[in-house]
């Protein structure tokens, strides 16, 4: 489905819960599977990703398990299957998957001692795999192209029967990403040691653990995207001011665009309080939280405020190719993104005018559907396309906008007609 969007008339003001934490909630799911006598998780994230990986353990008798376009969810599941005794399947996914590179991890648990084989072409999905317990022991990764394969990993690693002493090799990507997932090992009664870039974990036995998942702060980064374009107020009933999450870093980064994080207390709201401060060029590193590029790209060309972004390398083999798809995307609103080879991207205001309303590509990507509809704010009756995408994380999103006083059309509809005052 296409949908033209316009913006509230007036001030904007929303209040709103945001999903579950999808990162948490796909580690909890594999955490829980791996756990003997643990009862099945009912608080998790309601959306594509966790719902495929709720299906595929919920069949793990199944010859053919196709998880559709859940990158995390066929990480996870490659580890996971590969350790389980017995597992004998195809692991699938949909067709952007099959271009989705996994050879590393492939490659790392074949070292320890897996049992994969390509079903199609080499270093990419679908994969055969046949389970057994693993051997373990020593393995140097390198950390710079995926933090998922490095999760997978050490979720399985007290499985192995001589552990796992795990090194890393170049500049980590999404570190808060690992540290979340030992803390959740760490709750579920798992001891590791990590430091100086080497992770150590002795065979151990998950104990099952009440997992609390917390609202998802990815998710809020439209939120704040709208709250800095608009200058409109915003609360958000569910994020955890002491979060495990990386993207947690998403209230700091737009400190310097506009937007102050005021909280209600520690189990009250979180209160998105517009600012005149904002800063005249921004500079960030997004190795740690790559998934919040887009919104604050989007933010920074709508504000008019220069950037020199680094750090995002790893975005080039997400859902599509992000940095490339929003330099098209943008392009047709007169912004002119700079990419320096796969890790930089810079705009100096470069802008040019436009003579039609714009009509964005989603290219499969959830982020891409949620970074692009703020620019109705500015531009009344954008349309983008496939705006279903978002189900893969935030399946309500529309809704929500909707909420806050968005109008959303059918794609084909006209503009309506301007109202006389």
């Amino acid at each position: 489905m296409d949908y033209r969007i316009l913006p509230p008339d007036g001030f904007l003001e929303a209040r709103l819960q945001l999903p579950l934490s999808k990162s948490m909630s796909n580690r909890a799911l594999i955490i829980n599977a791996l756990t003997p006598g643990a009862s099945p998780m009912e608080e998790v994230a309601v959306c594509d990703d966790t719902d495929a990986m709720r299906r595929a353990l919920a069949n793990q008798d199944a010859s053919e398990i196709n998880i559709g376009a859940a990158g995390t969810t066929m990480r996870f599941l490659t580890a996971y299957f590969a350790s389980k005794e017995g597992s004998d399947l195809i692991l699938d996914g949909s067709e952007r998957m099959r271009h989705r590179p996994i050879k590393v991890l492939v490659e790392a648990l074949r070292s320890l001692g897996a049992d994969i084989e390509y079903a199609g072409e080499e270093g990419f999905p679908p994969l055969r795999i046949r389970g057994h317990r693993l051997k373990g022991g020593e393995l140097t990764l390198d950390s710079s192209v995926s933090s998922q394969y490095i999760s997978a990993l050490l979720m399985i690693a007290p499985t192995m029967a001589d552990g796992l002493k795990l090194t890393f090799t170049g500049e980590t990507v999404s570190r808060p990403y690992i540290l979340m997932t030992l803390k959740m090992m760490e709750d579920a009664g798992i001891e590791s040691d990590y430091f100086d870039d080497v992770v150590t974990i002795n065979p151990q036995i998950y104990r099952p653990y009440d997992f609390k998942i917390e609202g998802d702060w990815s998710a809020a980064a439209a939120w704040y995207e709208i709250s800095a374009i608009s200058s409109g107020a915003v609360t958000i009933d569910n994020l955890a001011r002491k979060s495990c999450q990386g993207d947690r870093k998403l209230a700091d980064i737009f400190g310097h665009l506009g937007v102050t994080t005021e909280w209600e207390g520690e189990d009250g709201g979180t209160d998105l309080v517009p600012s005149p401060d904002q800063d005249a060029r921004l500079r960030v590193d997004f190795s740690d939280t790559p998934d919040l590029a887009q919104y604050v790209i989007v933010t920074c060309v709508m504000l008019g405020i220069p950037f020199h972004f680094t750090g995002l390398s790893t975005l080039a083999i997400k859902e599509t190719d992000r940095v490339g798809a929003l330099t098209t995307e943008l392009a047709n609103i007169g912004i002119f993104l700079q990419p320096e080879g796969r890790d930089v991207v810079a705009w100096e205001g470069q802008r040019r005018p436009i003579d039609s309303l714009p009509v964005f590509d989603t290219y499969d990507d959830h982020r891409m559907a949620m970074c692009l509809a703020p620019i109705s704010i500015f531009l009344p009756g954008i349309i983008i396309r496939n705006a279903e995408v978002v189900a893969k994380s935030y399946p309500g999103f529309w809704d929500e906008l909707r909420a806050a006083g968005f109008t959303l059309l059918d794609g084909d509809a006209p503009l309506p007609d301007p109202v006389d005052e």
